[in-house]
């Protein structure tokens, strides 16, 4: 008996997130460790590196889980791959120690969010990318984003993951790209918290269209009782991109 650890991708827009819920409910979670018991997995439940939300995608998402398995490692992901539907894929499998964990072993969190500027919708960019309009003006958008680096309270931001957890974070890396029209926005952080990367986003785009000002952005991460309270992003625009552990 191994403990491997497997690189996933997957496609959220059908999924009712990653976290395994009731029976019936389609979640990426149930997927997996239902092509894990073809392979003879017994556990109660897999491990993953985070629970991203309904609609939310992933290209680095991390799982872990422990198997009884003979063969050589590309042939567990291409057995997994062949057990599971078309919109999840496993990348890359290895070994690990038992000790390992893919939320509490990491160090740090990727995610990007996919945005394109036009005034009218685009149904094949749609799945992936939230639209806005007018389009922001980039230089304050990055204003905004240096904002973010450093240690602090987020709760302005979102809420911990588990009831009566802290809000602190350390934002690594915040950065907006632009190419043509299309807009996307890379954090890196120690961790996050429940819906904090839509909230971040959101704002940040409101300061580049000139709804909101970058002053109050500014108070609220230094004053985390200043709850921000617009619209939060859509999910679609979400990908988890890596997790990494050193």
């Amino acid at each position: 008996m191994q403990t491997y650890k497997s690189i996933i991708a997957y496609d959220g827009t059908e999924f009712k997130g990653f976290q395994r819920q009731a029976e019936g409910v389609r979640t990426v979670q149930g997927e997996l460790e239902n092509a894990l018991r073809v392979l003879g997995w017994s556990e109660s439940s897999l491990k993953a590196a985070g629970r991203t939300d309904a609609g939310v995608h992933a290209r680095g998402q991390v799982i872990s889980f422990c198997l009884a398995w003979r063969a050589d490692l590309e042939s567990l992901s291409k057995a997994l791959n062949a057990n599971l539907p078309f919109e999840i894929a496993v990348g890359r499998t290895e070994i690990v120690a038992e000790e390992f964990h893919p939320r509490f072993s990491a160090r740090r969190r990727e995610y990007q969010y996919s945005l394109y500027c036009a005034p009218f919708r685009a149904p094949l960019r749609d799945r992936y990318s939230w639209k806005v309009w007018p389009e922001p003006d980039v230089e304050r958008l990055r204003s905004a984003a240096e904002c973010l680096i450093g240690r602090r309270d987020f709760a302005a931001f979102g809420h911990a993951p588990i009831e009566g957890g802290h809000t602190i974070r350390e934002v690594i890396e915040a950065e907006w790209t632009l190419s043509e029209r299309d807009l996307s926005f890379t954090i890196v952080a120690d961790a996050f918290l429940y819906h904090m990367v839509r909230r971040v986003t959101a704002a940040m785009i409101g300061i580049g269209t000139g709804r909101e000002e970058l002053s109050d952005f500014k108070k609220m991460l230094e004053d985390p009782t200043r709850r921000w309270e617009g619209a939060i992003a859509p999910p679609n625009g979400l990908s988890l991109e890596a997790v990494y552990y050193t």
